[in-house]
């Protein structure tokens, strides 16, 4: 009897077991569902300008979202959808005319980065100039030791070789801004031709930058100078290999579209 009584009970209790699987089914079941339902309600135009977002983002790698449809190469025409859609499918246009820009003028600035690759190993100027291509847009370096003296603003000769060989390639990146800076280390400078590190680095930028345009195929009003002094360091100033990397002066190609 007593025997009796415990097998109906562990039966009992086995047979409640299956509660627990089926608890779970329904709960990645309900989960699913809401998924699906979720995706239902995208609309499927943003999820592409997002996906290619991510992707121009990442330089055309593969990226976080990949969207089997890319942007086209023509655009569509959107404004023939339903009456009452007209301001948002002119807002999709634009964005959708405003990436494809994006990606032209990253093609663009990819293009005159390996022209300047191509012309820095020519010349075996890996050590003293150096290129990337950033958001802001394609950004040249140049090292204080290719371009002057120390605590100096005039131009080297060999730096006015290098200066007219950039304005020969800075041709091709019309109508983009072009910005020259100058940029020192935080050792004070004071004698009498300059009076600071801002003195310093704004004379560096401009005597380069006259170089530059001695090539008369570039528009001066695409131009503009500046000097940042010791204020925009790369490295640290601490070391010597810090300060030097400090010294230079920066070309940027700007971005007309980010």
């Amino acid at each position: 009897m007593w025997k009796n009584k415990r097998s109906h009970g562990e039966e009992h209790q086995m047979d409640e077991t299956w509660l627990i699987p089926y608890a779970d089914l329904l709960t990645l079941l309900l989960a699913l569902f809401i998924v699906l339902f979720s995706l239902s309600e995208i609309d499927s135009q943003k999820v592409e300008k997002m996906a290619n977002a991510f992707n121009i983002a990442f330089r055309g790698a593969v990226g976080v979202l990949q969207y089997d449809q890319m942007i086209p190469t023509k655009v569509p025409n959107l404004t023939s959808n339903p009456a009452g859609s007209g301001s948002q499918n002119n807002f999709d246009q634009k964005e959708i005319e405003r990436l494809q820009a994006y990606q032209q003028e990253t093609a663009q600035l990819k293009k005159i980065m390996e022209e300047m690759n191509q012309y820095i190993e020519k010349n075996g100027l890996t050590n003293q100039l150096k290129t990337s291509l950033t958001n802001e847009g394609l950004l040249l370096t140049i090292g204080e030791d290719a371009l002057f003296d120390s605590g100096k603003a005039d131009i080297l000769p060999q730096a006015r070789k290098i200066a007219k060989e950039i304005s020969v390639i800075l041709e091709k990146s019309f109508p983009h801004e072009v910005s020259v800076s100058g940029h020192t280390d935080n050792r004070p400078i004071h004698n009498a031709e300059f009076q600071s590190n801002w003195d310093l680095s704004t004379a560096r930028a401009v005597n380069f930058l006259n170089v530059i345009l001695e090539n008369k195929n570039l528009s001066p009003d695409k131009f503009r100078v500046i000097g940042y002094g010791e204020y925009r360091p790369v490295a640290d100033n601490n070391t010597e290999r810090g300060r030097a990397l400090n010294r230079r002066v920066e070309v940027l190609i700007a971005r007309m579209y980010k």
